[in-house]
């Protein structure tokens, strides 16, 4: 089963599910913001996208800005920042089994289907 860890208020976000849909895949929405991911979520999620914590990191949101801009936090303490502020997750992710992809551009989820 695919997912997609979506946000309705991004367009990006918006056109993943789009083609998702046009590609007739069955699909489970999580919107992560009212459903915030647990760390435990967060470090799978990191691991299925091969990358660092701090790569999921939107760095130009607000609350990045605010209280995490220029710092030098471990793993745990990005993740432990993402579960805090779900807002800083950089989005749509789309998971297939064990890929991933950040639709960014959301034709990259035809990358894992």
């Amino acid at each position: 089963m695919i997912t997609i860890y979506h946000n309705n208020r991004c367009g990006k976000s918006r056109s993943a599910v789009c083609i998702l849909e046009e590609q007739q895949q069955s699909f489970k929405t999580i919107e992560y913001l009212k459903q915030t991911p647990s760390v435990e979520e967060i470090k799978l999620i990191l691991k299925k996208l091969n990358i660092a914590p701090h790569d999921l990191i939107r760095t130009k949101e607000p609350i990045y800005i605010e209280l995490y801009k220029g710092k030098n936090l471990s793993d745990a303490e990005w993740i432990q920042a993402m579960h805090e502020h779900p807002i800083l997750i950089e989005r749509p992710i789309v998971i297939n089994g064990d890929k991933a992809v950040i639709a960014r551009p959301p034709e990259k989820v035809l990358d894992i289907l």
